[in-house]
């Protein structure tokens, strides 16, 4: 699991600009326990499932969780453009 200090929650909101309410429903998890998980000095203590949840919402909007010695967040790069045909119309020769 990458989420599990709760700064890194912390800044992943900031980093999308969303509030607790706006995370909460996002994640289907109460109010009360965005802010509680946020709350902690740390590591988070909740439920598996429950930071999961709060997680894949996080990713689904665009976090991405760094797990390495030094956890953090940052945006996912955006998906690179795709690059369709166009029709050219056919040339006359007048």
């Amino acid at each position: 699991m990458k989420l599990n200090d709760s700064r890194q929650l912390r800044a992943a909101r900031a980093l999308l600009g969303w509030g607790q309410p706006k995370l909460s429903k996002a994640a289907k998890v109460a109010i009360g326990t965005i802010r509680r998980m946020e709350s902690f000095d740390g590591a988070i203590q909740s439920h598996t499932g429950t930071l999961m949840r709060v997680q894949a919402a996080l990713e689904k909007a665009g976090v991405e969780f760094l797990d390495d010695d030094r956890p953090g967040v940052r945006l996912k790069a955006p998906d690179a453009p795709t690059h369709r045909k166009t029709r050219r119309s056919p040339q006359s020769d007048f």
